[in-house]
């Protein structure tokens, strides 16, 4: 009897392993899949990459971009709009199975995330007011300034690393803001002298604020754009990069640039 009872008790535990090795070894894209859906997140407050319309809808290059990913995944797409600087702990920690929002790669973000292949490349772009009296002929004249930023963004990085930190520009002068609009109205209002940003959603500001102005633009720490994966899921990241091919063979993503980045 006791011999029966252990066998029982063996093949249960057997049978428990095998179904969790079963649960572990489903991949996210996987999952996605059989549920018929893709949780990404976006930071919506970037035009022309993401933006609301005056209808109150998500519109932009990412936009677009995401929603044909999805399409072609054959999955329902439900976005989540948070800040910039929360996106990147979300996707590692699952509350997102992905994140677009003009993401640069970067090797503190490698560290917990991985990205998918580039789908566009853009430069950085200092931007001041109509009424800014000074000089910035290089970057690392804006250390002379009151200088924003839009939190966790790649241009923030630039900034501590090259600026702040070799005690060039002094923390107090640098501000950091949760939205890149909130950046723009203070600079508007004389409350920082520069802004750094992404060169196209700078351009987008300027268009807006004929008081704003573009200084400097050239690559400092931008350059290829990509999609934030959870790290080390080969599946979703190959099936990612593989719709992404196909956009760019088929010319998708170049009338994508065309219909934002030529307005």
């Amino acid at each position: 009897m006791k011999k029966r009872f252990l066998l029982v008790v063996a093949l249960v535990l057997v049978a428990a392993m095998l179904v969790g090795c079963t649960s572990e070894s489903t991949s996210l894209l996987d999952k996605i899949k059989d549920q018929k859906k893709v949780v990404v997140g976006t930071s919506a407050d970037y035009p022309p990459y993401e933006y609301i319309d005056d209808a109150g809808n998500k519109t932009g290059f990412d936009i677009d971009l995401m929603t044909e990913i999805a399409k072609r995944m054959g999955v329902k797409l439900e976005w989540v709009d948070m800040p910039f600087d929360s996106l990147v702990a979300a996707v590692d920690s699952g509350k997102l199975d992905m994140s677009i929002s003009c993401f640069n790669y970067d090797e503190e973000r490698d560290k917990t995330v991985d990205f998918s292949e580039a789908y566009y490349t853009t430069e950085d772009a200092f931007v001041v007011s109509s009424a800014f009296t000074g000089s910035i002929v290089k970057p690392e004249d804006a250390a002379n300034y009151k200088v924003g930023v839009q939190s966790g963004t790649v241009q923030d990085g630039w900034l501590t690393d090259n600026l702040v930190t070799p005690g060039l520009l002094p923390e107090a002068n640098l501000s950091r803001y949760e939205r890149v609009d909130q950046a723009a109205l203070d600079l508007a209002n004389g409350r920082i002298d520069v802004l750094m940003g992404d060169y196209v959603p700078v351009q987008a500001l300027v268009a807006q604020n004929p008081d704003l102005l573009i200084v400097y633009n050239g690559v400092l720490s931008t350059g290829p754009i990509n999609i934030v994966l959870p790290d080390g899921d080969v599946e979703l990241k190959a099936e990612v990069d593989r719709i992404i091919k196909e956009l760019q063979a088929e010319g998708f993503i170049d009338q994508l640039a065309v219909k934002y980045f030529s307005e």
